[in-house]
């Protein structure tokens, strides 16, 4: 288990322990984080799991690929520099303490 912390929009900051090889989506949606929607259910279809990733651990992170930045495009929030979609991180031990912070708004 590595613990992700979601900062929820409203500044409440929930962290929890997710099972390795879940996304970061994965685990906001089975411990109830608002804020993450994941209405395609993971399938990098939809930008429901738009979040902010703490810059500084950006380089730990899987490029985009194509098909997530498409998506990044069209998010109902502000998109940022750190802006991924939660369901395209794989959460990983060495991702142990990483924060994301979600947006005001998905849809």
């Amino acid at each position: 288990m590595t613990t992700i912390t979601y900062i929820e929009a409203n500044g409440q900051t929930l962290s929890v322990d997710v099972a390795d090889g879940w996304t970061v989506m994965q685990g906001a949606v089975a411990n109830g984080i608002e804020g993450i929607i994941g209405e395609c259910g993971g399938s990098c279809a939809c930008a429901t799991c738009h979040c902010y990733v703490e810059e500084t651990r950006l380089d730990e992170l899987a490029p985009p690929s194509a098909s997530e930045l498409d998506l990044l495009e069209a998010v109902a929030a502000d998109r940022r520099s750190n802006s991924r979609l939660a369901c395209q991180i794989q959460v990983r031990a060495d991702l142990d303490g990483l924060r994301v912070q979600l947006p005001d708004c998905q849809l």
